[in-house]
C-alpha cells in the first residue's frame, strides 16, 4: 500500500466512524422513540448479564482453581460497583483480581 493509499485509508475510516456516531443524533433530533428509549434501558444490562454467563460457562467447581479466581473477581466487581457506581472500574477491578489470581496463585 502506497502511503497516498494508507492515508486515503485513514481519512474513510474516519470519516465513516464520525458519520456512524452521529447518525442517531442526526436520526432522533426531536422526539427519541420510545423503544429506543426502551432498548437502551434493558440492554446495557442484558449484555452484562450475558458477559457474566460467557466468562464463567468454563469453570469448574469441581477441579483446578475450583473457579475460586472467578468468584474473587465477581466479588470484587460487585463491591467496587457498590462501593464507587464506576462501571469501568468495577470491572477492571474485578478483571485485574481474577488475573492476578490465576497467574500467581493458581
Amino acid at each position: 500500500m502506497t502511503q497516498t493509499q494508507a492515508i486515503l485509508t485513514i481519512l474513510t475510516c474516519g470519516i465513516a466512524t464520525i458519520l456512524i456516531r452521529a447518525l442517531p443524533f442526526l436520526a432522533f433530533r426531536k422526539d427519541t422513540p420510545k423503544y429506543i428509549v426502551y432498548l437502551g434501558n434493558a440492554l446495557p444490562p442484558a449484555i452484562f448479564a450475558m458477559l457474566v454467563v460467557y466468562c464463567l460457562k468454563d469453570v469448574s467447581l469441581v477441579s483446578g482453581s475450583h473457579g475460586i479466581p472467578e468468584a474473587a473477581g465477581m466479588t470484587v466487581t460487585i463491591l467496587l460497583h457498590l462501593w464507587k457506581k464506576q462501571t469501568l472500574l468495577s470491572i477492571a477491578g474485578g478483571t485485574i483480581c481474577c488475573m492476578l489470581l490465576m497467574q500467581f496463585i493458581f
